[in-house]
């Protein structure tokens, strides 16, 4: 379904902030993807030699993370902290103080696909070993998808619209969509949004390897190499972002230093298990993108970018390559999957391709798809693999979650 809004309002990013392997913060981020620099490697969480994932794409290869209080490090599962981390530099970009706001003024949306996993996974060990009595209190709040969101709104002390979305790569843009309708509908002020992810621990790749889609590649500019003729699934990574959206009235009357960009446009779609099952159908990503013009009252001739979905299998590729044949003609439009680069962050990995693009929107520069991608003619898509200076107005960011979830965000340049 689409957004139905009014022309009078427009959703800004005033904030932004970058968790990602090989660093955090923002700046550090941009610098890398712009290189295009593979930042994966190793897993170091854990001895993974009897699991069939070779390279990974980890943040930081220590359990503690810096800048986060170790009181509250043992209530919270390794997603949430990063979190945590993200959403004080988003608030902080966004030259936003909780505490001079009403807390009602201010709302949290995360997306969630895995869930606190490493903390689960420990717990449970504690059961199984020692007892009942070894099981920690946070248990039962620590590993579960809304733990994020209450983390964020108890540490800012927020109490506005507040919610979580499950729906796999595609919800971090569910989440942003549902941030922009909460400011469009002025239920808040903003609304502080977006995914992270820490899905490398045992457990968590355990089930990951169910879908088939893991990349078994040991070379880590070769391991995630989406629309090549070589890919073999992708990559999985830890990391993610938050953005802080606000109403465009708002956040001129509170006399915010940039915006970012504007959420033009919206929709998520679902595919039935048949498609799925086959893994080559893409009507329901297509009529995802259309409705999302729609809502942005963008024609396909007007979008200078695709950040894309970029599954980096055989069949899904060759779906997402056809969707967009189809929609933007055969002039075609510039497509980029910089995750390459740094791993599919899953719930995270959309979050972090909007702040790409916005910042793309802002340097006017595409950033390339990853190091050893070599694109293949049989997909006819303009696949960038280095910086390419070109005037951009709208970008489009794709996102498909795992059992069926499609959705697609338009981003529109600041005027």
């Amino acid at each position: 379904m689409s957004d139905t809004t009014t022309a009078a309002r427009r959703a800004v990013v005033t904030g932004i902030s970058a968790i990602a392997p090989g660093g955090w913060g923002t700046e550090a981020f941009w610098r890398n993807v712009l290189e295009g620099r593979s930042t994966l490697g190793p897993v170091t969480h854990f001895d993974a030699e009897r699991f069939p994932v070779r390279v990974v794409g980890e943040v930081f290869d220590d359990e503690v993370l810096p800048g986060v209080d170790p009181r509250l490090a043992v209530q919270t599962d390794r997603w949430s902290q990063f979190a945590l981390l993200a959403g004080e530099e988003a608030l902080a970009d966004a030259g936003v103080r909780p505490g001079t706001f009403s807390p009602y003024d201010i709302g949290v949306i995360t997306a969630s696909s895995s869930g606190g996993n490493a903390f689960g996974q420990r717990e449970i060990e504690a059961l199984w070993s020692k007892g009942p009595r070894h099981v920690g209190p946070y248990q039962s709040i620590a590993w579960f998808y809304a733990a994020t969101t209450g983390q964020l709104s108890i540490r800012h002390g927020v109490k506005g619209p507040c919610g979580v979305t499950v729906s796999e790569q595609a919800g971090g843009l569910d989440a942003i969509a549902q941030a922009r309708r909460t400011v469009l509908h002025a239920d808040a002020r903003l609304v502080l949004t977006g995914g992270t992810e820490a899905p490398l621990s045992p457990y968590a790749l355990t089930c990951q390897t169910t879908s088939g889609r893991l990349s078994a590649s040991a070379d880590p500019d070769r391991a995630y190499a989406p629309f090549d003729a070589d890919a073999c699934g992708h990559v999985p990574g830890e990391g993610g972002a938050l953005l802080v959206v606000e109403d465009e009235d708002s956040a001129r009357e509170r006399g915010a230093e940039r915006r970012y960009g504007e959420i033009a446009g919206h929709a998520a779609t679902f595919d039935p298990a048949p498609s799925i099952a086959a893994g080559h159908g893409h009507g329901g990503l297509r009529r995802a993108v259309e409705l999302a013009l729609d809502d942005a009252r963008v024609r396909p001739d007007e979008v200078d970018v695709v950040f894309a979905d970029a599954a980096a299998t055989p069949e899904l590729d060759r779906a997402e390559a056809q969707c967009l044949a189809e929609v933007f003609g055969p002039a075609g439009v510039p497509v980029t999957a910089p995750k390459a680069c740094y791993g599919r962050l899953y719930a995270g990995g959309a979050p972090l391709d909007v702040v790409t693009a916005l910042l793309s929107l802002r340097e006017q520069v595409i950033p390339p798809t990853g190091p050893g991608v070599v694109p293949d003619p049989a997909h006819r898509l303009d696949l960038v693999t280095e910086p390419r200076q070109v005037a951009l107005r709208t970008a489009l960011v794709l996102a498909r979650g795992y059992g069926g979830f499609n959705s697609a965000l338009v981003l529109r340049a600041s005027a």
